[in-house]
């Protein structure tokens, strides 16, 4: 567990549910941030109801108030894909999305994805940062997903991590 600097409080990361409201209201505060950086047309979100069905949903609490998620959903061909990480603005610089992060690679190796990937934004200098430390390097598009200039791709092999 991570110490919250400014109120001591312990961080700790858990599968939970994506249907709790607490989750609901993140994941509503991200989609509204998130329009304001890039066109509704250009955006690959998953709702609450998709992420209950179709991913493992990570929360980020401390002191017991939801300040975090991620999710990972899986794809054929032991193919990971990194979903819905937010951290709210007031807990942002404090390693959160660290940990968050580090929970859904460690999910994605016990599940045996063989390579993880993402899709965000080009607006998320800070978000590409914590990508770029846990070793995921520029790719092109992935899953299908469009070649918009509003969008930056990122892959990590874990093919190696996975076998031992």
């Amino acid at each position: 567990m991570l110490a919250d600097i400014a109120s001591a409080q312990p961080v700790s990361i858990a599968v939970e549910p994506a249907d709790q409201l607490d989750v609901r209201s993140m994941i509503a505060e991200l989609e509204a941030y998130l329009f304001t950086l890039t066109p509704r047309e250009q955006c690959h979100h998953m709702s609450a109801d998709q992420l209950a069905a179709e991913a493992t949903v990570f929360v980020a609490r401390s002191g017991g108030a939801a300040i975090g998620l991620g999710a990972l959903r899986l794809h054929p061909d032991a193919v990971g894909e990194v979903k819905r990480m937010y951290v709210r603005p007031d807990r942002q610089g404090r390693g959160t999305g660290s940990l968050i992060l580090g929970a859904i690679l460690d999910e994605a190796r016990a599940k045996g994805v063989r390579r993880l990937v993402l899709e965000t934004g080009d607006r998320h200098h800070a978000a590409w940062r914590v990508y770029e430390k846990f070793g995921f390097a520029r790719c092109g598009p992935v899953l299908g997903y469009p070649d918009w200039p509003t969008s930056v791709f990122y892959a990590r092999d874990l093919a190696e991590e996975t076998a031992a």
